[in-house]
């Protein structure tokens, strides 16, 4: 009789939940598990989900970095109605088959905007005759709440529900402490599980990333500061401005606005959309630009190649500017605050970047088939 697992993901703003989502998906499947993806938001087109089972729960999304509310995929604003439709697909999907494991993706650690749909997700599996084990799936840093009351309330969440608390880092970079005033309390159920990514990924085609600077901006709903001025920054470079410039543009950005970035490149830059070789070209690049969300870092990371963050801050976000701060510490990176982000100042942080020396970080890796191997064994 085969092992079950039930893993629930929301994506808000960029993919890189849903991405970690489906790698320890994919992980546990290539252990035998069979793996139902349930998730609250539009896959991303590049993302290969492979063998996973995939419901669309009714999709939603922050209309802005504020994250203070939900909308639909149409802007629309969600009511008591959606709420409910969107707790009875979760739950209907929970009861359509025996799981042995119900994996939360963030929650409790954030996304208490769907506490409204994970309390009963959560209470409906634990009032079960044979419950799942519970575990959630987080990353290195979380987002900092200014009222203490909000991270308490998340331990409280934990110990209540939850047999498992996945960390996606490597302890002797980040541990949760760092960005957690609570770690203490819940230290008992967290295993680290070193990252989740930089795996085999497609070769890049013909010489494309060599000796390039690589622009990209994950999904690339809040990026449009870093593309503004990276459209106008490649000849304001001393040590790049001979260097071709690569913009990738995410899905999140319409087809409207990706026409108009790519009718004002000048010479020397190419846009187009992103592409799943995104690692492969760091790897061959002179530089890497891009914000600093979870799966870029790591890529960078693999790749070895030298990197300017323009971390992601607007709002009260603190993630990205914390995991940015940490790699310039290692000497591994040049942080530029995207607040009244310049093509002048970013060219002056590319020609520092370039003064760095180029090296690999030895990071905790394979962080997907360890959460996999880790929560097999909790169910033996």
């Amino acid at each position: 009789m085969s092992v079950k697992a039930f893993i629930h993901v929301q994506h808000l703003l960029g993919t890189g939940h849903v991405v970690r989502a489906a790698s320890i998906g994919k992980a546990l499947a290539a252990r035998g598990v069979e793996v139902t993806l349930a998730s609250g938001n539009k896959i991303p087109p590049t993302l290969d989900t492979g063998p996973l089972k995939i419901i669309a729960l009714p999709a939603c999304k922050s209309p802005d970095a504020n994250f203070k509310k939900l909308v639909t995929l149409d802007n629309e604003d969600i009511d008591d109605a959606w709420k409910s439709a969107r707790v009875n697909a979760s739950i209907q999907a929970l009861h359509a088959e025996d799981y042995d494991l119900l994996l939360t993706e963030t929650y409790p650690f954030g996304r208490r905007q769907l506490d409204f749909e994970l309390t009963p997700l959560l209470e409906t599996a634990k009032a079960k005759s044979k419950p799942p084990l519970v575990a959630t799936s987080i990353r290195d840093i979380l987002v900092r709440k200014k009222e203490l009351w909000k991270e308490e309330w998340m331990a409280n969440q934990a110990l209540r529900f939850y047999d498992r608390i996945l960390i996606h880092s490597d302890p002797d970079f980040i541990q949760l402490g760092d960005s957690f005033p609570f770690a203490e309390r819940v230290d008992h159920l967290v295993r680290y599980t070193g990252y989740v990514g930089g795996g085999n990924r497609p070769e890049a085609e013909g010489p494309d990333g060599d000796d390039e600077v690589i622009i990209s901006c994950g999904g690339g709903a809040v990026a449009e500061n870093l593309l503004s001025a990276a459209l106008e920054a490649r000849p304001l470079s001393r040590r790049a401005e001979d260097a071709r410039w690569r913009i990738l543009i995410g899905h999140d950005i319409s087809e409207d606005a990706f026409a108009i970035y790519k009718m004002s490149a000048g010479e020397g830059i190419i846009v187009e959309r992103a592409r799943r070789d995104f690692p492969e070209l760091l790897k061959r690049a002179r530089l890497s630009v891009s914000q600093a969300g979870y799966n870029t870092v790591l890529d960078i990371l693999v790749a070895g190649v030298p990197a300017v963050f323009v971390p992601f801050a607007q709002a009260n976000e603190t993630e990205q500017t914390q995991r940015a701060e940490a790699l310039a510490a290692h000497g591994r990176a040049v942080v530029t605050s995207e607040a009244g982000l310049t093509p002048e100042r970013l060219a002056a942080a590319v020609d520092d970047a370039l003064a760095l020396p180029r090296k690999q970080n030895q990071v905790r890796l394979g962080g997907a088939e360890k959460s996999a191997e880790i929560l097999i064994d909790d169910l033996s």
